[in-house]
């Protein structure tokens, strides 16, 4: 079950992370990983982990929010499968305190991002037997979160973005879904806790875990697990839907 022999998947940001988890499970599923990532290197130590593995990967310096970039790199690599939007970036702030350059950067990546490699994928995606498109939204784009003002702005706008693509392409088989993680654990997460909270981390670790009300954080494995369901044929009749994977977050934090 679940395989993606042969299927040709892009994946955005798949150096770290989120990506870098749904590359490795698509990878030990059959699929040819494409990585396009704005920091290279970690593109290249994804790569370099699939095909220790006996996999086939590739990897792509490219940033997201440069359309001409990445009409380029969609050209280099060619035929498409899967196209996984995940690359971007947070920011912490409320209306009042978020500069026009900090919402601005918002947009172009995490939306303006996703957008491009939309728009970049579809020619490919039409003449493939089985398309699919997977964007990784947020909880933030459900329901409020504090200090998130820029962030849940670009992931509301994923979430409608997935649901307009979902219907506009019914005709030419293109399925488009989107996950929406509360808190993950990531190297992000750890980085943010050490540059914000020094000296506090278990402290502040324990305080985000505990926000979601099944008592802990996510990790990459249980959202690429879903990933992997949605981009393989056994969710064939899925389309126009989002999944949070929050632990209770959205339903249950009352």
């Amino acid at each position: 079950m679940f395989s993606l022999k042969d299927k040709r998947a892009v994946i955005t940001g798949g150096g770290s992370g989120i990506g870098k988890a749904i590359a490795l499970l698509f990878a030990t599923q059959g699929a040819v990983l494409h990585i396009i990532e704005l920091n290279q290197i970690a593109a290249e130590e994804t790569v370099d982990m699939i095909r220790e593995n006996g996999g086939k990967a590739y990897a792509y310096g490219c940033d997201v929010s440069k359309q001409q970039e990445v009409l380029r790199t969609f050209h280099q690599i060619g035929a498409v499968d899967i196209l996984v939007n995940n690359a971007g970036i947070a920011h912490i702030g409320k209306a009042g305190d978020t500069s026009e350059a900090d919402f601005t950067r918002i947009f172009e990546v995490n939306v303006k991002g996703a957008y491009n490699a939309i728009f970049a994928a579809l020619p490919y995606l039409k003449v493939s037997k089985s398309p699919v498109i997977l964007n990784l939204a947020s909880i933030a784009a459900l329901v409020g979160i504090a200090d998130r003002f820029a962030y849940s702005m670009s992931k509301g706008a994923i979430h409608a973005m997935t649901m307009s693509v979902a219907k506009d392409y019914l005709a030419e088989g293109i399925r488009c879904n989107s996950i929406s993680p509360a808190r993950v654990h990531t190297p992000f997460v750890d980085g943010f806790i050490a540059k914000n909270y020094a000296g506090q981390e278990n402290e502040i670790f324990h305080k985000l875990s505990q926000s979601q009300p099944i008592g802990r954080m996510g990790s990459p494995e249980e959202v690429a697990s879903l990933a992997l369901f949605l981009c393989a044929e056994e969710s064939g009749f899925i389309t126009g839907n989002d999944y949070p994977v929050d632990g209770g977050f959205v339903k249950l934090n009352n």
